[in-house]
């Protein structure tokens, strides 16, 4: 509940520094995907720009668990493609293999896709554990 208050409490969030680079928590639970867009704020570290969520449909719900949190990236680029484009993006997610998603050609014919529409952004994707990853992790699963 410390986490639910921190996110309701003032300022909940700040305007985006359009051009500087954007932090991009990712998560993925049963039944959701959601993102965070933070940006680091002098002396104060990070602090948010943005919240989203959205409610899989029925075939996504059937995805592997990798195919739910690389959708989680498409899906939150997608959505915050007007404040994040051209800026250096930082992907953080609790999904080890996703960081070879622009590295090298994945088996999968989707997870080809999704990596190939990464680049056209400049990004790098950087693992984090799930227990670091609480206000994604939070959000997807309200």
């Amino acid at each position: 509940m410390a986490l639910q208050g921190k996110i309701c409490s003032t300022p909940v969030l700040v305007l985006p520094r359009i051009g500087e680079p954007f932090q991009l928590h990712t998560d993925a639970s049963g039944y959701a995907v959601a993102a965070t867009l933070g940006q680091a704020q002098e002396g104060k570290g990070e602090h948010a720009v943005a919240f989203a969520s959205q409610k899989l449909s029925g075939l996504q719900l059937n995805r592997a668990i990798i195919e739910k949190e690389a959708y989680a990236i498409i899906w939150s680029f997608n959505r915050f493609r007007n404040i994040i484009f051209g800026a250096h993006v930082i992907i953080f997610c609790d999904r080890n293999p996703l960081q070879y998603l622009r590295e090298c050609a994945p088996k999968s014919a989707k997870l080809l896709r999704w990596a190939l529409s990464l680049q056209e952004f400049d990004v790098e994707i950087r693992y984090t554990k799930g227990s670091k990853n609480v206000v994604a992790d939070f959000v997807s699963r309200v």
